[in-house]
């Protein structure tokens, strides 16, 4: 079954999307392998060593999916929560991190105590939220005074090398092989326009500000179709 994807951008399309999450969870992990020949994995440790010393505290996988963040983070991790809005999704990656508590919740109203976490990370997923200002708001609510926020995504590219990698291979090749390892055409689509249908990295940075962290900078990862973002609370 492959279904009609959801409209990137449309603020009303959260049960489209986890949906479509849901379809695709139990071929998730191995759909993404293929896709990024592993590279993806190195991305996620990449974004991890900008947590410091908060990655032995209490850490929140935000948008968590499968889990990935959630097993790299077991081991240093004081206590570690897991968050996603679709339960298959969690259930899929919960053998990566047994000791995880899990929470099926939606990330712009996070059902946590303000101040509850020293480091949140997120992985591919904020820009998936509806309203994805709401999330980092709720970020910044949650995170402890000196905590830190690291989001590793796929922004709107800007340079001419991740414009021309976004269009050859985010919107020709992703959408192919996804239905190929998937069966699900059209969920490997709508996470293809999703990617253009979002802020550049600037943006995001800016956006972080403006909920209310003391800085917040990025960096293009290689390839450069993903970014890392490293937001700062006083």
């Amino acid at each position: 079954m492959t279904g009609s994807a959801p409209v990137a951008g449309d603020p009303g399309r959260a049960p489209a999307v986890r949906a479509m999450f849901a379809r695709i969870a139990p071929g998730y992990d191995r759909a993404n392998d293929v896709m990024s020949l592993g590279i993806a994995r190195l991305w996620r440790r990449l974004a991890l060593r900008e947590l410091g010393p908060s990655a032995s505290g209490d850490v929140l996988d935000l948008c968590a999916g499968t889990m990935d963040f959630s097993g790299l983070l077991a081991p240093s991790a004081r206590s570690l929560t897991a968050l996603d809005f679709c339960a298959e999704m969690l259930e899929a990656g919960r053998h990566k991190a047994p000791a995880a508590r899990v929470v099926c919740a939606d990330a712009r109203e996070m059902p946590f105590s303000a101040e509850s976490f020293d480091a949140i990370v997120a992985g591919f997923g904020i820009r998936n939220v509806p309203e994805p200002e709401r999330a980092v708001r709720e970020a910044a609510r949650v995170l402890r005074p000196g905590g830190v926020f690291v989001v590793v995504d796929f922004f709107r590219p800007t340079t001419w090398l991740a414009r021309l990698m976004d269009r050859s291979y985010n919107r020709l090749v992703l959408p192919i092989v996804g239905r190929l390892v998937s069966g699900d055409a059209a969920a490997y689509q709508y996470l293809a326009d999703s990617m253009g249908a979002w802020t550049d990295r600037a943006g995001f940075e800016y956006t972080c500000l403006d909920a209310g962290f003391a800085s917040a900078s990025g960096r293009d990862l290689f390839p450069p179709i993903a970014s890392i973002v490293v937001a700062r609370k006083s």
